[in-house]
Protein backbone atom coordinates (compact mmCIF):
# COMPACT_ATOMS: atom_id res chain seq x y z
CA UNK A 1 0.00 0.00 0.00
CA UNK A 2 1.49 3.52 -1.16
CA UNK A 3 0.24 6.55 1.08
CA UNK A 4 1.20 10.22 -0.12
CA UNK A 5 1.11 11.27 3.62
CA UNK A 6 2.98 14.94 2.25
CA UNK A 7 -0.44 15.46 0.54
CA UNK A 8 -3.07 14.91 3.68
CA UNK A 9 -4.63 17.51 5.28
CA UNK A 10 -5.16 18.17 9.00
CA UNK A 11 -8.72 18.56 10.14
CA UNK A 12 -11.17 18.88 12.63
CA UNK A 13 -13.60 16.14 13.57
CA UNK A 14 -16.72 18.84 13.69
CA UNK A 15 -15.54 19.35 9.72
CA UNK A 16 -16.13 15.49 9.07
CA UNK A 17 -18.24 14.11 11.97
CA UNK A 18 -21.99 14.59 13.07
CA UNK A 19 -23.00 14.00 16.61
CA UNK A 20 -26.77 12.32 16.00
CA UNK A 21 -29.34 13.11 18.94
CA UNK A 22 -32.67 11.66 17.75
CA UNK A 23 -34.30 10.48 20.82
CA UNK A 24 -37.34 7.97 21.09
CA UNK A 25 -40.05 8.22 23.83
CA UNK A 26 -43.54 6.43 22.48
CA UNK A 27 -43.94 3.75 24.31
CA UNK A 28 -45.03 1.42 21.46
CA UNK A 29 -41.71 1.60 20.24
CA UNK A 30 -39.93 1.33 23.12
CA UNK A 31 -41.23 -1.41 24.03
CA UNK A 32 -39.85 -3.97 21.24
CA UNK A 33 -36.54 -1.88 21.07
CA UNK A 34 -33.25 -2.71 21.85
CA UNK A 35 -31.31 -1.19 24.03
CA UNK A 36 -27.00 -0.91 24.11
CA UNK A 37 -25.21 -0.02 27.42
CA UNK A 38 -21.83 0.81 27.73
CA UNK A 39 -21.12 -2.43 28.83
CA UNK A 40 -22.52 -3.72 25.22
CA UNK A 41 -19.20 -2.11 23.86
CA UNK A 42 -15.68 -3.79 24.76
CA UNK A 43 -12.69 -2.15 24.75
CA UNK A 44 -10.56 -2.39 21.57
CA UNK A 45 -13.18 -4.27 19.89
CA UNK A 46 -15.48 -2.82 17.13
CA UNK A 47 -18.31 -5.68 17.24
CA UNK A 48 -21.02 -4.78 19.40
CA UNK A 49 -21.61 -7.39 22.55
CA UNK A 50 -25.20 -7.86 22.25
CA UNK A 51 -27.99 -6.04 23.62
CA UNK A 52 -30.76 -5.80 26.06
CA UNK A 53 -34.48 -6.15 25.40
CA UNK A 54 -35.93 -4.96 28.84
CA UNK A 55 -36.77 -1.21 28.42
CA UNK A 56 -34.10 0.95 29.87
CA UNK A 57 -35.58 4.14 31.09
CA UNK A 58 -32.82 6.69 30.91
CA UNK A 59 -31.95 5.90 27.43
CA UNK A 60 -33.27 7.59 25.19
CA UNK A 61 -30.91 8.35 22.00
CA UNK A 62 -31.54 6.24 19.12
CA UNK A 63 -28.99 4.69 16.46
CA UNK A 64 -29.12 3.01 13.35
CA UNK A 65 -27.23 0.56 11.76
CA UNK A 66 -23.84 1.21 10.43
CA UNK A 67 -23.38 4.39 12.95
CA UNK A 68 -20.20 4.19 15.27
CA UNK A 69 -21.22 4.02 19.47
CA UNK A 70 -18.76 5.95 21.39
CA UNK A 71 -18.70 5.75 24.69
CA UNK A 72 -17.57 9.49 25.81
CA UNK A 73 -17.63 7.78 29.76
CA UNK A 74 -15.13 5.40 30.63
CA UNK A 75 -14.06 4.31 34.33
CA UNK A 76 -11.03 5.82 35.69
CA UNK A 77 -9.55 2.24 36.02
CA UNK A 78 -9.34 2.27 32.19
CA UNK A 79 -7.06 4.72 30.95
CA UNK A 80 -8.62 5.78 27.47
CA UNK A 81 -11.91 6.09 26.22
CA UNK A 82 -11.31 2.65 24.43
CA UNK A 83 -15.45 1.36 23.86
CA UNK A 84 -16.27 2.17 20.31
CA UNK A 85 -18.13 -0.19 18.24
CA UNK A 86 -19.86 -0.01 14.63
CA UNK A 87 -23.52 -1.12 15.47
CA UNK A 88 -24.88 -3.74 13.51
CA UNK A 89 -28.46 -3.34 14.90
CA UNK A 90 -30.95 -0.48 15.33
CA UNK A 91 -31.87 0.10 18.89
CA UNK A 92 -31.71 2.85 21.90
CA UNK A 93 -28.64 3.68 23.61
CA UNK A 94 -27.46 5.02 27.02
CA UNK A 95 -26.60 8.67 27.33
CA UNK A 96 -23.03 7.85 27.59
CA UNK A 97 -22.58 6.79 24.23
CA UNK A 98 -22.55 8.77 21.60
CA UNK A 99 -24.01 7.57 17.97
CA UNK A 100 -21.59 9.19 15.38
CA UNK A 101 -22.11 9.51 11.33
CA UNK A 102 -19.06 10.99 9.11
CA UNK A 103 -19.75 13.80 6.72
CA UNK A 104 -18.79 13.44 2.67
CA UNK A 105 -14.63 13.55 2.30
CA UNK A 106 -14.34 10.37 5.30
CA UNK A 107 -15.64 7.04 5.04
CA UNK A 108 -17.99 6.07 7.84
CA UNK A 109 -15.82 2.99 8.62
CA UNK A 110 -12.17 4.51 9.29
CA UNK A 111 -13.59 6.49 12.20
CA UNK A 112 -13.47 4.07 14.47
CA UNK A 113 -9.57 3.51 13.87
CA UNK A 114 -8.81 7.43 13.80
CA UNK A 115 -10.40 7.21 17.51
CA UNK A 116 -8.28 4.06 18.44
CA UNK A 117 -4.64 5.71 17.91
CA UNK A 118 -2.82 6.33 20.58
CA UNK A 119 -2.37 10.13 19.77
CA UNK A 120 -6.57 10.29 20.05
CA UNK A 121 -6.36 8.57 23.58
CA UNK A 122 -3.88 10.97 24.68
CA UNK A 123 -5.73 13.86 23.16
CA UNK A 124 -9.24 12.49 25.12
CA UNK A 125 -7.04 12.31 28.55
CA UNK A 126 -5.73 15.49 28.88
CA UNK A 127 -9.34 17.31 27.42
CA UNK A 128 -11.38 15.32 30.25
CA UNK A 129 -12.84 15.53 33.29
CA UNK A 130 -14.04 13.45 35.93
CA UNK A 131 -13.98 11.91 39.80
CA UNK A 132 -13.56 8.19 41.10
CA UNK A 133 -16.89 7.55 39.59
CA UNK A 134 -15.99 8.02 35.97
CA UNK A 135 -14.35 10.19 33.72
CA UNK A 136 -16.24 12.02 31.06
CA UNK A 137 -15.03 13.91 27.28
CA UNK A 138 -17.45 16.51 26.18
CA UNK A 139 -18.82 17.35 22.46
CA UNK A 140 -17.03 20.63 22.74
CA UNK A 141 -13.65 19.02 22.91
CA UNK A 142 -14.45 15.88 21.20
CA UNK A 143 -15.62 17.93 18.25
CA UNK A 144 -11.99 19.53 17.75
CA UNK A 145 -9.74 17.13 17.65
CA UNK A 146 -7.44 17.55 14.86
CA UNK A 147 -6.36 14.52 12.79
CA UNK A 148 -4.70 14.18 9.10
CA UNK A 149 -6.95 13.01 6.56
CA UNK A 150 -5.95 10.63 3.78
CA UNK A 151 -7.38 10.54 -0.05
CA UNK A 152 -10.72 8.95 -0.48
CA UNK A 153 -8.55 6.15 -2.17
CA UNK A 154 -6.59 5.43 0.43
CA UNK A 155 -9.58 5.93 3.06
CA UNK A 156 -10.77 2.78 1.47
CA UNK A 157 -7.48 0.87 1.12
CA UNK A 158 -6.67 1.78 4.83
CA UNK A 159 -10.19 0.64 6.24
CA UNK A 160 -10.30 -2.23 4.47
CA UNK A 161 -6.44 -3.70 5.56
CA UNK A 162 -7.67 -2.59 9.19
CA UNK A 163 -10.28 -4.67 9.34
CA UNK A 164 -8.56 -7.32 7.41
CA UNK A 165 -6.55 -7.39 10.91
CA UNK A 166 -9.70 -7.44 13.03
CA UNK A 167 -11.02 -10.27 11.03
CA UNK A 168 -8.12 -12.24 11.76
CA UNK A 169 -8.17 -11.26 15.31
CA UNK A 170 -11.46 -11.97 15.59
CA UNK A 171 -10.84 -15.67 13.84
CA UNK A 172 -8.23 -16.28 16.30
CA UNK A 173 -10.42 -15.42 19.10
CA UNK A 174 -12.93 -18.40 17.57
CA UNK A 175 -10.35 -20.24 17.45
CA UNK A 176 -9.48 -19.87 21.10
CA UNK A 177 -13.11 -20.01 21.94
CA UNK A 178 -13.56 -23.64 20.54
CA UNK A 179 -10.58 -24.66 22.20
CA UNK A 180 -11.80 -23.58 25.77
CA UNK A 181 -15.24 -25.04 25.25
CA UNK A 182 -14.03 -28.61 24.45
CA UNK A 183 -11.66 -27.78 27.43
CA UNK A 184 -15.16 -26.93 29.61
CA UNK A 185 -17.20 -30.47 27.91
CA UNK A 186 -14.33 -32.90 29.02
CA UNK A 187 -14.16 -31.15 32.45
CA UNK A 188 -18.00 -31.63 32.82
CA UNK A 189 -17.35 -35.08 31.55
CA UNK A 190 -14.66 -35.77 34.22
CA UNK A 191 -16.65 -34.61 37.50
CA UNK A 192 -19.38 -36.92 37.98
CA UNK A 193 -20.16 -40.02 40.23
CA UNK A 194 -20.14 -42.01 36.79
CA UNK A 195 -17.08 -39.72 34.47
CA UNK A 196 -16.55 -40.24 30.84
CA UNK A 197 -13.58 -38.82 29.06
CA UNK A 198 -13.28 -40.61 25.37
CA UNK A 199 -12.28 -44.43 26.13
CA UNK A 200 -9.67 -43.59 29.15
CA UNK A 201 -12.92 -44.29 31.57
CA UNK A 202 -14.91 -47.12 32.66
CA UNK A 203 -16.03 -48.63 35.81
CA UNK A 204 -13.14 -50.58 36.76
CA UNK A 205 -10.77 -47.92 37.05
CA UNK A 206 -12.73 -45.23 38.69
CA UNK A 207 -13.79 -44.86 42.18
CA UNK A 208 -16.92 -43.04 43.65
CA UNK A 209 -15.59 -40.94 46.73
CA UNK A 210 -15.68 -37.24 47.77
CA UNK A 211 -14.37 -33.54 46.92
CA UNK A 212 -13.03 -33.71 50.85
CA UNK A 213 -11.11 -37.35 50.35
CA UNK A 214 -8.96 -35.96 47.35
CA UNK A 215 -8.36 -32.00 48.49
CA UNK A 216 -6.85 -30.76 51.65
CA UNK A 217 -8.61 -26.77 51.88
CA UNK A 218 -5.62 -24.79 53.20
CA UNK A 219 -5.92 -22.61 56.25
CA UNK A 220 -2.58 -21.20 56.65
CA UNK A 221 -2.42 -17.59 58.25
CA UNK A 222 0.70 -15.53 58.14
CA UNK A 223 0.36 -11.98 59.78
CA UNK A 224 3.72 -11.16 59.17
CA UNK A 225 3.80 -12.39 55.18
CA UNK A 226 7.57 -13.76 55.37
CA UNK A 227 9.12 -14.66 52.29
CA UNK A 228 6.05 -13.37 50.19
CA UNK A 229 5.75 -10.41 47.89
CA UNK A 230 2.37 -10.64 46.08
CA UNK A 231 -1.62 -10.97 47.21
CA UNK A 232 -4.44 -12.23 45.22
CA UNK A 233 -7.90 -10.76 46.15
CA UNK A 234 -11.15 -12.04 43.96
CA UNK A 235 -10.96 -9.06 41.61
CA UNK A 236 -7.39 -10.42 40.92
CA UNK A 237 -9.09 -13.61 39.39
CA UNK A 238 -10.83 -13.80 35.85
CA UNK A 239 -13.67 -15.84 35.03
CA UNK A 240 -13.17 -19.48 33.49
CA UNK A 241 -9.61 -18.71 33.17
CA UNK A 242 -7.52 -20.61 34.76
CA UNK A 243 -4.39 -18.17 35.18
CA UNK A 244 -3.86 -15.44 37.17
CA UNK A 245 -2.65 -12.59 35.26
CA UNK A 246 -2.91 -9.73 37.97
CA UNK A 247 -1.93 -9.46 41.31
CA UNK A 248 -1.46 -6.62 44.19
CA UNK A 249 1.90 -5.98 46.34
CA UNK A 250 2.27 -6.65 49.71
CA UNK A 251 4.72 -3.51 50.15
CA UNK A 252 1.62 -1.43 49.09
CA UNK A 253 -0.52 -2.54 52.05
CA UNK A 254 -2.96 -5.76 52.48
CA UNK A 255 -5.06 -6.60 55.09
CA UNK A 256 -4.97 -10.41 53.81
CA UNK A 257 -3.35 -13.11 55.82
CA UNK A 258 -3.94 -16.25 54.48
CA UNK A 259 -1.07 -17.87 52.55
CA UNK A 260 -0.96 -20.25 49.33
CA UNK A 261 1.77 -22.01 47.64
CA UNK A 262 2.63 -22.33 44.15
CA UNK A 263 0.76 -24.87 42.48
CA UNK A 264 -2.43 -24.22 45.08
CA UNK A 265 -5.83 -23.99 43.24
CA UNK A 266 -7.44 -20.60 44.38
CA UNK A 267 -11.38 -21.04 44.57
CA UNK A 268 -13.86 -18.19 45.07
CA UNK A 269 -16.11 -18.99 47.52
CA UNK A 270 -18.17 -15.13 47.80
CA UNK A 271 -20.72 -15.24 44.66
CA UNK A 272 -19.51 -18.87 43.53
CA UNK A 273 -21.72 -18.57 40.15
CA UNK A 274 -18.71 -16.08 38.82
CA UNK A 275 -16.57 -19.47 38.24
CA UNK A 276 -13.27 -17.82 39.43
CA UNK A 277 -11.11 -20.25 40.08
CA UNK A 278 -7.13 -20.00 38.99
CA UNK A 279 -4.10 -22.19 40.09
CA UNK A 280 -1.41 -20.23 41.97
CA UNK A 281 2.05 -20.40 39.84
CA UNK A 282 4.09 -18.43 42.98
CA UNK A 283 3.54 -18.62 46.61
CA UNK A 284 1.09 -15.41 48.06
CA UNK A 285 -1.07 -14.36 50.22
CA UNK A 286 -4.97 -14.17 49.32
CA UNK A 287 -8.66 -13.20 50.76
CA UNK A 288 -10.56 -14.54 53.09
CA UNK A 289 -12.94 -15.12 50.82
CA UNK A 290 -10.64 -17.25 48.74
CA UNK A 291 -10.67 -20.96 49.35
CA UNK A 292 -7.03 -22.25 48.96
CA UNK A 293 -7.37 -26.05 47.44
CA UNK A 294 -4.37 -28.96 47.46
CA UNK A 295 -4.34 -32.07 45.86
CA UNK A 296 -3.87 -35.07 47.91
CA UNK A 297 -1.75 -36.60 45.91
CA UNK A 298 -2.09 -40.12 47.18
CA UNK A 299 -5.59 -39.66 45.44
CA UNK A 300 -5.44 -36.79 42.86
CA UNK A 301 -2.56 -35.83 40.39
CA UNK A 302 -2.38 -31.82 41.28
CA UNK A 303 -2.37 -30.75 37.85
CA UNK A 304 -6.03 -32.35 37.45
CA UNK A 305 -7.44 -30.43 40.61
CA UNK A 306 -8.47 -27.35 38.97
CA UNK A 307 -10.00 -28.92 35.95
CA UNK A 308 -12.18 -30.68 39.06
CA UNK A 309 -12.89 -27.37 40.49
CA UNK A 310 -13.48 -25.28 37.42
CA UNK A 311 -16.30 -28.00 36.96
CA UNK A 312 -19.94 -27.07 35.63
CA UNK A 313 -20.82 -29.79 38.43
CA UNK A 314 -18.92 -28.67 41.07
CA UNK A 315 -19.83 -24.52 40.72
CA UNK A 316 -23.59 -25.54 40.84
CA UNK A 317 -22.88 -27.21 44.07
CA UNK A 318 -21.15 -24.48 45.57
CA UNK A 319 -23.64 -22.31 44.29
CA UNK A 320 -26.47 -24.17 45.88
CA UNK A 321 -24.39 -24.37 49.09
CA UNK A 322 -24.08 -20.71 49.11
CA UNK A 323 -25.93 -18.86 51.65
CA UNK A 324 -26.34 -14.94 51.93
CA UNK A 325 -28.38 -12.38 50.15
CA UNK A 326 -26.16 -9.69 49.06
CA UNK A 327 -22.64 -11.48 49.20
CA UNK A 328 -23.57 -15.33 49.37
CA UNK A 329 -20.91 -18.04 50.19
CA UNK A 330 -20.17 -21.46 50.38
CA UNK A 331 -18.22 -23.11 53.00
CA UNK A 332 -15.61 -25.85 52.74
CA UNK A 333 -17.21 -28.23 54.90
CA UNK A 334 -20.39 -28.33 52.02
CA UNK A 335 -17.71 -28.37 49.27
CA UNK A 336 -15.93 -31.47 51.12
CA UNK A 337 -19.56 -33.26 50.43
CA UNK A 338 -19.09 -33.04 47.02
CA UNK A 339 -19.65 -36.55 45.39
CA UNK A 340 -17.46 -37.78 42.46
CA UNK A 341 -15.65 -40.46 40.90
CA UNK A 342 -12.30 -40.29 40.26
CA UNK A 343 -9.37 -42.51 37.91
CA UNK A 344 -6.72 -44.58 39.35
CA UNK A 345 -3.20 -42.03 38.93
CA UNK A 346 -1.86 -43.52 35.34
CA UNK A 347 -5.37 -42.93 34.06
CA UNK A 348 -5.08 -39.25 35.84
CA UNK A 349 -1.58 -38.84 34.52
CA UNK A 350 -3.12 -40.01 30.28
CA UNK A 351 -5.53 -37.24 30.92
CA UNK A 352 -3.75 -34.48 32.42
CA UNK A 353 -2.06 -35.01 28.87
CA UNK A 354 -4.87 -34.09 27.16
CA UNK A 355 -5.70 -30.79 29.30
CA UNK A 356 -1.97 -30.04 28.54
CA UNK A 357 -1.82 -30.60 24.92
CA UNK A 358 -5.15 -28.05 24.81
CA UNK A 359 -3.83 -25.46 27.38
CA UNK A 360 -0.52 -25.54 25.15
CA UNK A 361 -2.99 -24.80 21.72
CA UNK A 362 -4.30 -22.08 23.36
CA UNK A 363 -1.66 -20.52 24.40
CA UNK A 364 -0.07 -20.22 21.26
CA UNK A 365 -3.58 -18.64 19.81
CA UNK A 366 -3.40 -16.42 22.67
CA UNK A 367 0.35 -15.36 21.51
CA UNK A 368 -1.41 -14.89 18.29
CA UNK A 369 -4.04 -12.83 19.15
CA UNK A 370 -1.55 -10.61 21.07
CA UNK A 371 0.45 -10.08 18.54
CA UNK A 372 -1.96 -9.31 16.20
CA UNK A 373 -3.34 -6.66 18.46
CA UNK A 374 0.12 -5.16 19.14
CA UNK A 375 0.78 -4.66 15.50
CA UNK A 376 -2.59 -3.36 14.51
CA UNK A 377 -2.04 -0.78 17.38
CA UNK A 378 1.48 -0.09 16.12
CA UNK A 379 0.29 0.54 12.34
CA UNK A 380 -2.76 2.59 13.71
CA UNK A 381 -0.39 5.10 15.85
CA UNK A 382 2.43 5.19 12.93
CA UNK A 383 -0.34 5.65 10.01
CA UNK A 384 -3.27 7.49 11.52
CA UNK A 385 -1.85 8.76 15.31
Amino acid sequence: MKLNKKYWKEVEVEKYVDHIEKNERNPDVRVTAKYVSVEHVRILDLNLNGFTSEEQPSFTRTFKKGQILFAKRWAISTPYPSKIAIADIDGICSPHLWALETKSGLTQNLLPFILQTNKFFDYANINSAGSLAGVYLKWESFSKYRFNLPSDEEQIELTEFFQSIDTAIEQAEQQEKKISTLRKMLSNGLVNTTPTFGNLLDKKNCTVTTFGKITDCIEQHDKEKKDVSRFIGLENIEPENLKITTWGNIADGTTFTKRFSKGDVLFGKRRAYLKKVAVADFDGICSGDILVFRAKEKMILPDLLPFYASSEAFIQHAVSTSAGSLSPRTKWRDLSLFELAIPDLITQGEIVEVFQQLQAISEQIKMQIRTLKNLKQKLLNEILG
